[in-house]
Formats: C-alpha cells, sequence, structure tokens
C-alpha cells in the first residue's frame, strides 16, 4: 500500500489478481497467509485454507466485544501527572487490561516550548509506538487529540513532521518550529500503527491485519492512559487522521465509545469522546472512487487534465463501474467479485493519472521525483523525514526500543499487504460514522480542493449520502464560503453535530499546504463554533 493512498495499491492488486500470491513479510513469506491467529487477536503467520481464491474474509471472531478482565479495586494507583515523568521509561498498566501496558518517557524534542513524551503500548508481543505533545496554551485543561495516519502502513511522522506537528523538517538532522502545530490549543498523540509501521514492532512473527482488531488495540491504550493521568479523566477527546484514517478513526472512535460502558460497569471513568476529525479520507469507496472522472474531466477544481477522447471513455465507464460495484461490493459482498470489480474501475478511471507525472496529491503539482506507478512519493521533505529519524541519537533519546535495527520508515508495504489479503481495503466505515453521529459525537469531515486521490467531490457525495437521523437537514444544504482573516478558506456546510468542509488551495496533506487555515478550522471545531 502507499504510505498516503485512498485507493489500493496497484502492487497489491497485481499479486492478488495475475500473480494470485502475496507476500506478507520477511518472517514468512508463503502465499495468502489466515489472519487467525494468537495473542488477543494479533496473528501468527500460517497458511490459509478453505477461502475462495486464497483471499481471507472477516469472521464474527473480527467483530467479537472487548472484555475486561474483573480486578479489586483497591489494586490499581493511578500515576498521577504528566509533569512527574523523567527521562527514563515509566511503566503504565491497569488491572482490567492485563494484557497491555504503556511505556512512557519524557523525551523534550521538536517543540521546544512545552513537554514532549513518547513511548510504546506494549500488547503482549506487539509494540505500538507513540508521540505525545503536550498544549502551548493550558495543557492541564485543554482538549486531547489523537491523530493517525493512512496507508495502511503509513507512519503518523507525515502528520507529526510534515503536516500539523509542533515542528516540521527540513533536512536529515533539523527541524523547525511550527506556529500552526495543532497543538497550539491541544494536547495532541501522533501513533504509529499497525505493528509493522514506523518504530512500531513485534515479536515472534505477530501481525495486525484488520481494522477491527487495531481498534481494541488503540481503545484499552487510551482508557489506560487516561486512567493514569488523573488530570486527563474526563478530557474532551478527539480522534483525528486523514486518507486511510477515514476507514481507521470511525472504528477507533466506535471502539472507545462501546468500551465506555464496560469502563463504566467496572467503577472506572469513561473516555470524553467528543468528536472525529477525518482529512481528505477514504470512508466510503464506492461512492468516492466514482468522483475520479470529476476530478480529471469534470473541471471540479480544475479544467479537465486529459483529451476529449480519453475523458469520453472514463465517463462511459463511470455507470458501467458504479453497477459492479454495486453487484460485487455492495448489495452483496463478494471477496473475489469486489477485488475484480475495483480493478477494472482503476484501469478505467485511475491508470491514466498514475501513469502520468502529476501528483496524485495536490493536482497543481508536478509529482517529484517520477510517478506513483515508478515508486515515487511525490514529496522529497518524505526521504528527509526518514533520514532524520535515522539519526542515532535521537533514536535514543525518543526512547526507540533496541529490536528496531532497521531505520524508520514512512509506509510498510507489507502492512498493507495484509489489510489487502484480509479484505479490510474493501470495507467502508460510513455506517460507523452514522452510529457516532446518532450518538452525539461531532464529526468533521474535511478535504483539501486540490486533492485527486481522496477528493472533496466523493467526500461531499458520500456524507450527503449517510443514511442517519439528520440526514434532510444536513444533505438539504447548499454549499457556503468560510472565512479566515476575511478570505473564503473555502466551502462549507453543517447541521446537527456533523460538518463539511473544503480548504481551497490544499491537497491531500492540508495541513501541509495550508497551515494556517487548517489550524483555524481545528480551533473552530474545538472550540464548538460554526466555520
Amino acid at each position: 500500500m502507499h504510505f498516503l493512498a485512498c485507493a489500493q495499491s496497484w502492487a497489491v492488486w497485481l499479486a492478488l489478481l495475475s500473480a494470485g500470491a502475496l507476500a506478507v513479510g520477511s518472517h514468512d513469506q508463503r502465499p495468502f497467509v489466515s489472519n487467525r491467529g494468537s495473542g488477543g487477536g494479533a496473528h501468527k503467520a500460517r497458511v490459509g485454507v478453505g477461502y475462495v481464491g486464497g483471499l481471507n474474509p472477516l469472521s464474527h471472531q473480527d467483530y467479537a466485544p472487548f472484555t475486561l478482565a474483573p480486578f479489586d479495586a483497591e489494586s490499581f494507583k493511578p500515576y498521577g501527572h504528566l509533569p512527574s515523568l523523567t527521562n527514563d521509561f515509566t511503566i503504565l498498566q491497569h488491572p482490567a487490561f492485563p494484557k497491555y501496558s504503556v511505556r512512557i518517557k519524557k523525551s523534550d524534542f521538536c517543540d521546544g516550548t512545552v513537554a514532549a513524551y513518547t513511548g510504546y503500548i506494549d500488547i503482549e508481543a506487539r509494540h505500538l509506538f507513540f508521540y505525545f505533545f503536550e498544549s502551548r496554551s493550558d495543557p492541564a485543561k485543554d482538549d486531547v487529540i489523537f491523530w493517525t495516519n493512512g496507508g495502511p502502513g503509513g507512519s503518523s511522522t507525515i502528520g507529526l513532521f510534515m503536516e500539523l506537528g509542533p515542528c516540521r523538517v527540513v533536512n536529515a538532522t533539523a527541524t523547525e518550529f511550527s506556529e500552526e502545530s495543532w497543538n497550539s490549543n491541544a494536547n495532541i498523540f501522533f501513533i504509529d500503527q499497525p505493528v509493522g509501521v514506523g518504530f512500531s514492532y513485534a515479536e515472534y512473527g505477530e501481525y495486525v491485519s484488520t481494522t477491527e482488531e487495531a481498534a481494541k488495540d488503540i481503545a484499552a491504550f487510551v482508557a489506560i492512559f487516561f486512567e493514569n493521568f488523573i488530570s486527563l479523566r474526563g478530557r474532551a477527546f478527539h480522534m483525528a487522521g486523514e486518507s486511510y484514517g477515514g476507514r481507521y478513526v470511525p472504528l477507533f472512535a466506535s471502539a472507545v465509545y462501546d468500551q465506555n460502558a464496560k469502563l463504566v460497569e467496572a467503577g472506572l471513568t469513561p473516555i470524553n469522546l467528543s468528536s472525529i476529525m477525518i482529512g481528505n479520507g477514504w470512508t466510503d469507496q464506492y461512492v468516492q472512487s466514482l468522483a475520479y472522472y470529476d476530478m480529471q474531466c469534470g473541471g471540479a477544481s480544475f479544467p479537465p487534465v486529459f483529451d476529449i477522447s480519453t475523458c469520453v471513455r472514463m465517463k462511459q465507464a463511470v455507470p458501467r463501474c458504479a453497477k459492479l460495484l454495486h453487484a460485487s461490493c455492495m448489495d452483496v459482498f463478494d471477496g473475489v467479485g469486489c477485488y475484480e470489480a475495483t480493478a477494472i474501475c482503476e484501469l478505467e478511471l485511475q491508470t491514466p493519472y498514475m501513469a502520468s507525472d502529476r501528483n496524485p496529491y495536490d493536482m497543481s503539482k508536478k509529482c517529484e521525483g517520477g510517478t506513483i506507478l515508478e515508486g515515487s512519493l511525490c514529496y522529497s521533505v518524505i526521504d528527509s523525514i526518514e533520514e532524520y529519524l535515522a539519526q542515532p541519537s535521537l533514536r535514543a533519546q525518543l526512547g526507540v526500543d533496541p529490536a528496531i535495527t532497521t531505520n524508520h520508515t514512512t509506509r510498510s508495504e507489507a502492512v498493507g499487504a495484509r489489510f489487502a489479503a484480509s479484505l479490510d481495503v474493501l470495507r467502508t466505515s460510513h455506517d460507523y460514522v452514522a452510529a457516532l453521529l446518532e450518538r452525539r459525537v461531532r464529526v468533521l469531515i474535511y478535504a483539501g480542493a486540490y486533492d485527486w486521490i481522496c477528493n472533496w467531490v466523493g467526500n461531499e457525495r458520500w456524507t450527503r449520502a449517510l443514511a442517519w437521523s439528520g440526514q434532510a437537514e444536513f444533505a438539504g444544504q447548499q454549499l457556503r464560503d468560510w472565512e479566515v482573516g476575511g478570505a473564503v478558506a473555502g466551502k462549507t456546510r453543517s447541521a446537527q453535530g456533523f460538518t463539511f468542509a473544503t480548504i481551497e488551495g490544499a491537497g491531500h496533506m492540508a495541513p501541509y499546504d495550508k497551515p494556517k487555515e487548517s489550524l483555524e478550522l481545528v480551533n473552530r471545531w474545538l472550540a464548538g463554533e460554526e466555520l
């Protein structure tokens, strides 16, 4: 999977559809591994049997509810307060989560004006790396944001060091302070998930291959963290992400919400889940994928980029793709048929753009270093981030586990391949968004208007089509301008806690292209203000 991609990886499609096999990492090169295994939902690689075409569909086991272990309330004493942490690792635990613990240390870096912490979420043989920065405003009272990038297999160091973090990498050894960091008015997590991404790692061949599994780990981590640091209890909590984060975040937030009932039953403090925020997300791909025609031939953000004959062919393919996707992916889910339908639609609607030198994350730019199909990441700063995180002194400061012997990478093809093999990449998440809205969890869907891969047209369409109690009011509104400093920043509509917004002049990584407008968007959202 490409580290930023909303659509599935071309390499993965070819492996699945033509070669009929899938490499899942250096520990096991056997085809079509199963995603049943040990360790609280994690997997050990083994050959799958009984699956049509070698593809392993999700089973009921993936949806098994998480349960808390019984415990004696007197046996738990919270750690206390974040400022008490030192430069050495402290272990956080809770008897309700016996398979989970958190290693955390003070690692003051990047920001320079507030405390920064790093550590690992340890789930038996799986270990997820995270960064946590305190708010520059009032860390003892400000809200908490959780951020994840997409992929699947993308590291959140893209968000941290390129987009919305306290500093931005400028070369292999230096960063610069960011005035528009999202910790201006909020405490913020950045997490490398699932295992195999960034500095996260696993032992004994364990791995995670579905969003449902990943969600259980994230929900447990949040509960342990908030329960140990007294000042965080009850604090407004917002879960955010971009790209494949449009798949992750709705399920992560739903796991946190559902876990709250169990926390209350156990006498623990529920997480005050206030909202989710998804930027240029991939949430309802069977609606969104048809919007590629509008972006490259329909003048949605730019004049048509292809000749008339190419655009006519694409236009004729749209209704055919819609029919194929409905038949195999929506009306009835057929894993092999859905892969075939999606591959056909990709060839018709995406191949011409992906094969060009145009940047799929920002239509106003060329792709740096070749095309996507040639392996380019389109942004040279990504290479600088990887080089920056390769510094031995920085790795020691962050507390990177010695088990990580390789350099940090911003994306993991192996993780993306596993999510493809489990069919997670074919699953939608919009129903989870609707369920959260019905439970009064606010939802912000924003999109940089210049993005092609997870474009604003597709995001607007699925938000308007979303079935929930406020649909008529939301969909019935016209888009209106929203402004920053007297200038139009984009378009928006909002109703009953559901907001859609575009950011004019921004691409896939909106905070990278338009940091001022993106921060203003988030600050108004946190404050509960209308755009």
